[in-house]
């Protein structure tokens, strides 16, 4: 499975968290069942029964099928530390920005019609400026598409790897595509 953008994001806030996120299946119902204000919108957002909810919670159920695992570790960690999360976007978005590193296809469009056709390239961490954290965090904020994240990503990436901070190379537009590995760390 190729990787995901959004995904990265999120696995780079959730570095920021000062505390374990709860590891078994009762600790992380009833983080979900008290987040959500009940067990019926709890079993909503899971995609389960209400009854099945309440026995994680009260402890008769305890190892969950691996795709409801799955949902439940991915529902809690959305929810969990809401603000150390925030914390750590604001200050990526404003002072510290992101580092990229990945290995994926790119292709180029420069001015006058030339390109160079695409190939994979390994890239090694690359600072982006807070401004394109911020637009990163900002478009996840508002569902934008996967492609709409490596647009944004990709703009970055040109500007700091391939135009050398805007100092050579310029009218460079970069194609990012079929993206094997994608880290993202704050």
């Amino acid at each position: 499975m190729p990787a995901s953008l959004g995904d990265s994001l999120d696995r780079a806030l959730e570095g920021a968290f000062t505390r374990r996120v709860p590891q078994s299946a009762q600790a992380q119902m009833k983080y979900l069942v008290k987040q959500l204000k009940g067990t019926k919108a709890a079993a909503q957002a899971l995609g389960i029964s209400q009854r099945t909810v309440e026995r994680y919670v009260a402890g008769k159920l305890k190892r969950p099928r691996q795709d409801l695992r799955g949902r439940l570790e991915r529902e809690v960690k959305k929810r969990w530390q809401p603000q150390v999360r925030a914390k750590a976007r604001k200050k990526a978005a404003s002072t510290d920005g992101l580092v990229l590193s990945t290995r994926a296809r790119f292709g180029f469009k420069a001015a006058g019609d030339t390109s160079d056709d695409a190939r994979i390239r390994d890239l090694p961490p690359q600072a982006l400026p807070p401004h394109y954290a911020d637009q990163l965090f900002t478009a996840r904020e508002r569902g934008a598409t996967e492609d709409q994240l490596r647009q944004i990503a990709a703009d970055g990436l040109a500007q700091m790897y391939f135009r050398a901070n805007n100092t050579r190379a310029h009218g460079l537009d970069v194609e990012f595509t079929d993206v094997e590995r994608l880290d993202i760390e704050l």
